[in-house]
Formats: structure tokens, C-alpha cells, sequence
């Protein structure tokens, strides 16, 4: 079960502070947001022995710094510290159980207009993170609608930069979805070829072929679904078609899921109530579950590289404890 009390301790560029000390100037409200860039990060715990892995904590630290690029910050943050850092703050807090992290970029010091130059100002970074129930191998699907929105452009904003601002993009669309009886949406690009759910990416399969709409499609470069078409081929033996893909082909597809570090591999039954194949998870779906699911508990041995452990092998816990990078 989650544990809802709060977590002591919050990461806040470079230094570990009391949650109830971990605080930013009222002038920043709103907009230290607007040119924010975050990443969401799991960790999981191997049931077996207790150890918890951060899940390609690497790969979103690397994202986090390109996202940096993108919006114009100028920082000193190197991938290592703030990799470091996360490991600290999951430790601090005691947490042996699965967790989610959030990594927020923003620019500090005081802010006086919406309209000041913020090319020079101190970027900062706070980190803080939370137990969390794993969704995974589910045998629920969610039913889903094509948003009246359509998903931001290169044209409009980067879709690739996991900037805050991008996301009220999603929130709308996925506010319409729960208003109209939906558990989701799914976006449209500016061409009218499927792009992404909010928060995460989409597979489909059809007739034996996997298929996911390309980085070209408005989406934002997402790690989990990185890791699942490496999956697929690996220990599935199929390989993921990345091509465009019209609304309709949703309507007939065998299979849909979503998926992304928030949710994992997430069936999806129904798509403007047309039901997805017989409206129960799929084979294929339910197998790379499995996968998936095996690979970031450590229960599969494969890719290392891939899991950060948070505990040392040599202690029980507390501060001292050393991870291993």
C-alpha cells in the first residue's frame, strides 16, 4: 500500500532540506513554470531482496539537461550530480518500496515581470519524490477519445522538451476526455495522424505488427517507449513499425496501450466507444507487460545499465549507504 505521509526530505540544487523547509520566494509562482522543464522517474523495488532500482535514471537526467538547451538554460548541472542527488534523496527518505521522483528545472531569484529577460538568471533545481503503487499487469483497460485538441507543433512549442508549459496542452485534452465519461485522451498532430496521449505514448497492434507513431508526430522522445521497442525486439522477437497512423486504424487495431514512465504499460479497451479487439488486454500487450515488468524489478538479470540501485549491497539502510553508479 502507498504510505501517504509525506516525505522528509526534499533535493534542492545540491543540498537535502526538511520538507517543511523546502520553500521558494511568492515571486516565482506561476512563473518559474512557464520555461520549467522537469522529469518524471520511477523506481522499483525487487520484491526478493528488498533493493530499489531508479529506472534509466541516466537517460532522464540526460533528457532533463537537453530539455535545459532547448528553453535557453544556462546551468553547471552534470548528469553524475544530479544522478547522485536523486539516489540521496530516495535514500534520505528511507524508501524501500517503489517510489516516484519529480526533477524540476527553474529559474531562481526574484521575478518582477513576465516580460524580463531570464537569459542570465540562476537556474535551480528541486527534486522530490513519493512511495507509489505500481500499476503494471493490470488486467484493466481504460477507454479513451480522440481530443477536439490537437497536439503542439515544432511550429507552436518543442514537443521534445519536457517543458511544464507543454503540458497544459495535455491537461486540456485530458480534462475534455474525464468531462465527456472518458478515462483518457489521445491527440491528434497538425497533420491529423495520431500523436500521444497525454503523458505518454501509444502502441498499437494489428494483425501481429506493433506500431508507433514516430518522433516526427508531435511526440515527446520518450524513454519508456525507447525501452519497449528495444523489448519487443529482444526478448519478443518483433520489431516496432515507426510510421504515421490514422485515426481510423485505431478503430480496428487488436491491441492499444499507453505507456510512459507515469503509465507504465497501460491497456487501453475502448477508443471512442469502439471497442479494442474483444475489449480485454491483449496477448501481445500482456506479454511486454511481463517484460517490462521484469527488467525494471531486476527480476530479469538483463540490462543492468539500466537499473540504478539505491541501497548498498553491504548495508541495511540509513544515510551511510552507498549506491552504486
Amino acid at each position: 500500500m502507498v504510505n501517504e505521509s509525506l516525505p522528509q526530505y526534499v533535493w534542492m540544487t545540491g543540498s537535502l532540506r526538511p520538507w517543511n523547509e523546502a520553500m521558494v520566494h511568492v515571486s516565482l509562482l506561476g512563473h518559474a513554470t512557464v520555461s520549467g522543464v522537469f522529469e518524471g522517474i520511477r523506481g522499483y523495488q525487487d520484491h526478493r531482496d528488498g533493493q530499489v532500482y531508479l529506472f534509466r535514471l541516466r537517460e532522464h537526467m540526460e533528457r532533463l539537461l537537453e530539455s535545459m538547451k532547448i528553453v535557453r538554460m544556462d546551468h553547471t548541472f552534470t548528469v553524475d550530480g544530479l544522478c547522485e542527488g536523486l539516489v540521496d534523496l530516495v535514500r534520505a527518505n528511507g524508501y524501500r518500496c517503489d517510489v516516484n521522483a519529480l526533477v524540476l528545472a527553474y529559474y531562481g531569484g526574484l521575478t518582477w515581470s513576465f516580460a524580463q529577460p531570464e537569459l542570465h538568471r540562476p537556474v535551480e533545481v528541486a527534486m522530490r519524490c513519493r512511495s507509489i503503487n505500481s500499476r503494471l499487469l493490470t488486467d484493466k483497460g481504460i477507454r479513451c477519445c480522440i481530443s477536439t485538441w490537437t497536439r503542439i507543433s515544432e511550429a507552436d512549442l518543442p514537443p521534445r522538451a519536457k517543458c511544464v508549459s507543454n503540458y497544459h496542452n495535455g491537461r486540456l485534452a485530458s480534462m475534455e476526455a474525464q468531462l465527456n465519461g472518458y478515462d483518457q485522451a489521445l491527440l491528434l498532430d497538425h497533420q491529423g495522424k495520431v500523436a500521444e496521449a497525454p503523458g505518454a505514448c501509444l502502441f498499437m497492434v494489428r494483425k501481429g505488427t506493433v506500431v508507433t507513431p514516430p518522433t516526427t508526430s508531435s511526440i515527446l522522445e520518450s524513454i519508456t517507449r525507447a525501452t519497449l521497442i528495444q523489448l519487443f525486439a529482444e526478448q519478443l522477437g518483433l520489431t516496432v513499425q515507426e510510421r504515421a497512423l490514422d485515426r481510423s486504424e485505431l478503430y480496428i487495431a487488436d491491441e492499444l496501450f499507453l505507456c510512459g514512465t507515469a503509465f507504465e504499460v497501460t491497456p487501453i479497451a475502448e477508443v471512442d466507444h469502439y471497442p479494442v479487439g474483444k475489449g480485454e488486454v491483449g496477448e501481445i500487450t500482456r506479454r511486454i507487460s511481463q517484460v517490462y515488468h521484469d527488467v525494471v524489478r531486476g527480476v530479469d538479470p538483463r540490462h543492468p545499465e539500466w537499473r540504478t540501485p539505491v541501497w548498498s549491497a553491504l548495508s541495511e539502510g540509513g544515510h551511510g549507504a552507498q549506491a552504486v553508479f
